[in-house]
């Protein structure tokens, strides 16, 4: 029988490079893989369901999980992981020293259901006391104009929203003084460019970011992959084979970062880093599955439903078919 033929998008990520290149091949099926950077990816898949399997927004995932209105199901692959700690920038000048004094404050976002904001969101009410309606939403594009929401919002009473005017971009509103901080999805060119109106609230960010995960065991997932639930009805082994495959080509990329003899003598840091992911995170640092994941799996779920995008509080059990 010929392999079964799947048309899958994800981001040109190291830990997919084997799957990319064709070095590692799912059984039994052959792969068609277009690779798009997730801005790009996740309307086209959220929209119009483009391909058989795709990586996703988590949070989006989750929340139509909930609606049960999910064209989807999904595989414990978790490609994309970042502590949010860093993303949240503040004007100097603002009155902005702590994480408390965001209460009233201006803050815009350029997707206020992104995983990312989700977990900022989260993080703030569950460790400093700060929700969401403590603060006045703005949201739009960063530096270029308004993107619509990936999934439509339905937002409890007390949540302060208003979407930017067209030709309006939270930058420019934050150079202007109208805007007191930032929940960043990517860099504000502001600082990169090094301008000294804009900080990060967290300037030891990565201090506190090991000892958030020491505590709660939650290091944010941004992104997982879905596969079309038609596909998955009418051939259920694309998730085990796909789930294998994914975790193989994670490996193939975990594999060069312990060759002291290919790493550049220039970048002594990176094995510095390695190690310290080791000492904080465990030697499966980077672990796919349900179980190494459930605490930050479970936060997302509660987040979701306690910031109004999900009607009810899904398990993390929910959201992925089983693959062993």
């Amino acid at each position: 029988m010929p392999d079964l033929k799947l048309r899958l998008a994800c981001n040109d990520y190291d830990r997919c490079r084997a799957l990319i290149d064709g070095s590692v091949r799912p059984d039994g099926i052959s792969l068609d893989i277009t690779r798009l950077k997730p801005r790009a990816l996740f309307p086209r898949m959220l929209d119009h369901q483009e391909f058989d399997a795709a990586e996703l927004s988590l949070a989006s995932y989750a929340t139509l999980v909930a609606r049960d209105a999910s064209p989807f199901v999904a595989i414990p692959v978790m490609l994309s992981k970042l502590f949010r700690h860093s993303c949240v920038y503040v004007r100097r000048g603002a009155g902005i020293e702590r994480p408390q004094d965001l209460k009233g404050k201006r803050v815009g976002t350029t997707q206020y259901g992104a995983t990312a904001a989700v977990y900022m969101k989260g993080m703030l009410q569950d460790e400093y006391g700060v929700k969401p309606e403590d603060m006045r939403w703005f949201v739009g594009g960063l530096s270029t104009p308004t993107e619509p929401p990936l999934v439509p919002l339905n937002l409890p009473d007390g949540i302060d929203l208003q979407f930017l005017a067209k030709g309006r971009t939270l930058e420019a509103m934050f150079e202007d003084g109208k805007l007191d901080a930032l929940f960043a999805i990517y860099f504000p060119k502001l600082f990169l460019a090094g301008s000294p109106q804009i900080v990060r609230l967290f300037p030891n960010h990565r201090e506190v970011e090991e000892d958030y995960y020491r505590r709660t065991r939650i290091l944010p997932i941004m992104h997982t992959v879905v596969i079309r639930k038609d596909v998955y009805r009418d051939h259920p082994f694309v998730a085990p084979s796909l789930y294998r495959a994914f975790t193989a080509a994670r490996d193939r990329a975990i594999e060069p970062l312990y060759d002291t003899d290919a790493l550049m003598v220039s970048l002594p840091f990176l094995i510095d880093h390695i190690e310290q992911s080791r000492r904080v995170f465990g030697a499966d640092f980077w672990a796919y599955g349900l179980e190494p994941n459930r605490p930050a799996l479970d936060a997302l779920c509660r987040y979701v439903y306690e910031q109004g995008l999900a009607p009810r509080r899904v398990q993390p059990d929910e959201l992925f078919v089983p693959v062993e």
